[in-house]
This record gives structure tokens, sequence and C-alpha cells, in this order.
């Protein structure tokens, strides 16, 4: 048996004919760039995470980077943000100019460890983002009363967290701005790249909308230098046909991250996901830990079973950021679990059966060492 790690063409085939009707759509009516699709999507997915404003932008990499530029982070400031994460989010944060400052990660739910953020608040500091990781919401209240008292914007990373929700909250509105990717193998995703910034607050919107689009509002009326970073008609109609599944997709996630905990659960060697209580994950990834994670995962590519790691290195020790001198024993927790963390097959399509196959070869894999 094989099992792709991603399955997008079986999401496909399931709704090829409205999938295959939206692109015609969008051709015959030459709605390429902005126009209806896109108009219809931004107030579908903003009435869907109850925020009054969502922006469609090229990708969720411009969305934060959108999102930090209008609340004027830039050159000297301070933002800090998870050190396990991919790079797009400390990316955003430096190309404002900005200094990124990691803070380790909290050893059960992988989100940016509330615990420690004020003691890595400077007088230069502006921002906080943390990432709703793998569909795991960050420990929000946390971060917002640490955050109010000491003048920080919270910027919620929710790239990989479509739907998921915090004390029944979904996410996307609990910090003042949220940016969303639509990358194609996300929970909502496009078919090529895609992105989204919501909010509640209108001259932040404003802001947002002008910026990634050249800093007009009309045509040829530039009030501000911005960005090119559009969301296409092509993928917003797309998006409009698979929100309408969205929920039920996440749906199904939960039920095989649940089947996957409940056979993996007898397992010594392995650690599942834990859920916070109260909160809702989405399991855009369910990753496990082990400390023989490398020859586990070649024993499964060997009979068929894909998996990732997300991520292999912590985002301090990349060669991007050795500049800023950091070693492994400043973020104990991102160094440990970068050398542990494997994700396991997950799509809304997965049957039982082939968690089943992937638990038997683990089984295997651990009874043979």
């Amino acid at each position: 048996m094989n099992i792709p790690f991603v399955d997008l063409k079986s999401q496909y085939l399931s709704i090829k004919e409205e999938i295959d009707e939206a692109i015609h759509n969008v051709i015959e009516k030459t709605a390429f760039v902005g126009g209806p699709f896109v108009n219809e999507f931004e107030a579908r997915f903003g009435e869907f995470c109850n925020a009054e404003h969502c922006i469609g932008v090229g990708n969720g990499t411009d969305a934060l980077y959108i999102a930090l530029k209008c609340l004027g982070i830039g050159e000297g400031d301070e933002t800090i943000t998870a050190a396990n994460s991919f790079i797009a989010t400390s990316e955003a944060i430096t190309r404002t100019g900005a200094k990124v400052i990691f803070c380790d990660i909290d050893p059960e739910t992988y989100t940016i460890n509330s615990g420690f953020i004020e003691d890595k608040i400077t007088e230069k500091t502006k921002a906080v983002i943390p990432v709703h990781l793998y569909g795991q919401p960050a420990d929000m209240d946390k971060i917002n009363q640490v955050a109010k008292k000491n003048n920080l914007f919270v910027i919620e990373d929710a790239a990989q967290a479509h739907g998921a929700k915090y004390n029944g909250n979904i996410v996307g509105t609990l910090g003042d701005i949220a940016c969303f990717s639509f990358y194609p193998g996300k929970n909502l995703g496009a078919y090529g790249d895609g992105g989204a910034v919501v909010t509640n607050d209108e001259e932040l919107a404003k802001k947002c909308r002008m910026f990634a689009n050249h800093g007009r509002i009309e045509k040829y009326n530039h009030e501000i230098e911005g960005i090119n970073s559009r969301l296409d008609g092509i993928q917003a109609s797309l998006l409009n046909v698979k929100i309408n599944y969205l929920i039920d997709w996440n749906k199904k996630r939960n039920k095989n991250a649940k089947n996957y905990n409940e056979r993996l659960s007898d397992i010594k060697e392995i650690v599942t996901p834990k859920i916070a209580p109260d909160y809702e994950c989405v399991f855009h990834l369910y990753v496990i830990r082990t400390p023989k994670r490398n020859q586990l995962r070649e024993f499964l590519k060997d009979n068929g079973i894909f998996t990732g790691i997300h991520y292999p290195v912590a985002l301090p020790f990349l060669q991007a950021y050795r500049y800023l001198g950091y070693n492994r024993g400043d973020f104990p927790v991102s160094s440990s679990y970068q050398d542990e963390i494997l994700s396991l097959p997950m799509f809304p399509e997965l049957t039982l059966e082939q968690i089943e196959y992937v638990i038997q070869k683990i089984r295997e894999f651990f009874i043979k060492i």
C-alpha cells in the first residue's frame, strides 16, 4: 500500500464538477485580478472568521509583511515570535527592517511559550506573532495580557489554522490582526499561492488594502507607496467552492487524529499530540515525537508511507539567522524537538484502512529495533 503525505488529487476528484465550473466562470468573465470572485471570497472568509474585514493577498508571507508594515513596524523595532515555525513568520519581520526575537515553545502544544514572552520584551519591542502551529491555537489569553501590559500589537499567524478555535472563539480575531495562507496543502488551500489578512479594525484594514494594491484604493490614486500582492480571481473562485467543505474537512481531520491517537497510545517510544483544554485543533499536521525519528521515517518510506518533518531545523539555528548568535541551549525545547518530530499522513480523505496500515508499520518498526 502506498500512502501519500497529502492527497490533493482525491480532494479535487471529490468536487471536480464544482471546481471546473468555478474556473470556467472566471475565464468566461475575464475576472482575473480583483473582481466579483475575489470580493465574494473576502466577504465569505471574513464572515467565517467572525472578522469585519478580509483582504485577499498574494500569499501568506505577504499577509504577514503587510500586517507588520501597516502597524508601523520597521527599522529599529523588534518583534517576538516562536522558534518553531516556517521561515515565512520570521522572514516577514526582518523584511520590514525590524529585528526578529525568537521565543522557545511550550513542550506540550508546540506553540510559543506564553510564559517566556515577557522576558524577551525590550524598549524596542513593538509586536508579538503567535503561530497557531499545526492547527493548534496558541495561548492567546496570556499572550494578549502580556501584550496589553506592554503596549504591543498581536499578529496571529494562522496560516495552518483555518477554523481552529480557542475557548470557543475562532482564530483570526483574537489579536489586532491575523494572517492566513491558502497554499495548496493547507486546510483551505488554493491551486497556487494565496493569502488573506483579517481584522476588526476598519482603519487598519483600509491601510492593508491600500498597501497590498500599490498604495491605492482607486486606480492611479496612490496615497502611499505599497506593493503588488493581490489574490487572483481563479484562486478566489476555487476557495469559494472549497470553503463550503472546510468545516466537514476539519471534522474528518480531527477524526483521523483521534484514530491515530487511540492506536498509538500504547507505543511508549512515541509521544502523540496533546490538545490543550478548551482548544479546537484542526490538525493541519499530525505530528508525533520519537527519538528514533530518522530511522522510523526511512522504514515507513520503504513501506510506501510518506511523511514530513515540520521543521527539521528550528528557526534560530538556520544559517539565515546565524548572525544572531544563538546556540541550542537558548531554546532547549525547540532544539530537542527538531530532532524528534515527524508528521504522519494527514488529509480529510485519509481512510481508516490507511491509518491502520501506518500504525501496523510503526509497530513493526519498534518491535524490530
